[in-house]
């Protein structure tokens, strides 16, 4: 049967150089599972893999969007089990690695069938969004799906938006489409998770931020300032950035809060990932004992 070798983990732990170095013992190529690097537009705050990283292997779902574009799980599951039928045709093993919990799951377990929205409304909602504030859209969910609302991470706009949308769209709430039902897949799945200390896991991040700033993350930052409201935007890395541009705060102050917003970012990701029983946690070093898990395993 064809393995799908889902590496996963946190941001920072050494994902890209791993998967490059299985990728190219296995003789395959890598799809990107990260929901930031599918923007063209966004390449140093994303810790998008290097020309000379890309040029290794063939990455998929790197810089194929645009961060004008809306874009989620659900479109992103739809075109990876496409672009899976054409390479497993060519591969018995294809590496999927990234570190946004939402897609990995996406593509391993399927996500509920929603419909397809209206763009009418949802250009309504992101004007009341901008107009009136989050508040007013919670209080909205709240009395049209009360049942979402109580296990809903309402401090996130995104999925209060995504929310509503659904129920405003089908008269119907939006728990009502979350059955948690597991899809079949035609394809193995093997998944490895990364780890490392968390101190030198933190320093690595402290470390990377320091580089991004090296590469010229402040001036690509400039660039998209006038698009700050964008959801894809609304990133690490970035809105500590915009803050500064504000004026709100110091560049001193950003840079601090972009390292200690990546390490929370990082601890959410260990989190989530810690949940799902059927990873299995390798030291991000040990290359080798990993080839051989998944060679004898599959």
């Amino acid at each position: 049967m064809k393995n799908l070798i889902v590496i996963i983990g946190p941001t920072g732990i050494g994902k890209t150089d791993l998967s490059i170095e299985i990728a190219q013992k296995l003789n395959t190529e890598i799809i990107s599972c990260d929901s930031r690097q599918i923007y063209k537009e966004l390449k140093i705050g994303t810790a998008v893999p290097s020309d000379d990283q890309l040029n290794k292997v063939k990455h998929h779902f790197i810089g194929n969007k645009s961060i004008y574009d809306y874009y989620n799980a659900s479109m992103f599951e739809v075109e990876v089990l496409e672009l899976l039928e054409k390479l497993f045709l060519k591969f018995e093993n294809v590496i999927m690695t990234g570190g946004s919990g939402l897609y990995v799951d996406a593509v391993c377990n399927g996500i509920d069938d929603l419909p397809t929205i209206e763009q009418e409304l949802r250009t309504d909602l992101m004007q009341r969004l901008n107009t009136e504030g989050i508040e007013s859209l919670r209080m909205q969910l709240k009395m049209l799906d009360p049942e979402y609302y109580k296990q809903a991470d309402i401090r996130n706009p995104k999925r209060i938006l995504k929310a509503l949308e659904v129920t405003l769209q089908t008269g119907k709430p939006y728990s009502t489409f979350l059955t948690k039902s597991k899809r079949t897949r035609d394809f193995k799945i093997t998944k490895i998770g990364l780890q490392r200390d968390r101190d030198e896991l933190y320093e690595r991040i402290n470390l990377r931020v320091d580089q991004m700033l090296n590469d010229g993350l402040i001036d690509e930052a400039k660039l998209f300032y006038k698009d700050k409201h964008l959801n894809s935007l609304n990133t690490v890395g970035y809105k500590e950035l915009f803050d500064y541009f504000d004026g709100s705060i110091s560049l001193e102050k950003a840079v601090e809060l972009i390292k200690r917003n990546s390490r929370h970012y990082a601890k959410r990701q260990i989190s989530w990932f810690s949940r799902d029983k059927e990873i299995n946690w390798f030291h991000t070093d040990n290359t080798n004992e990993i080839i051989e898990f998944i060679s004898t395993n599959h």
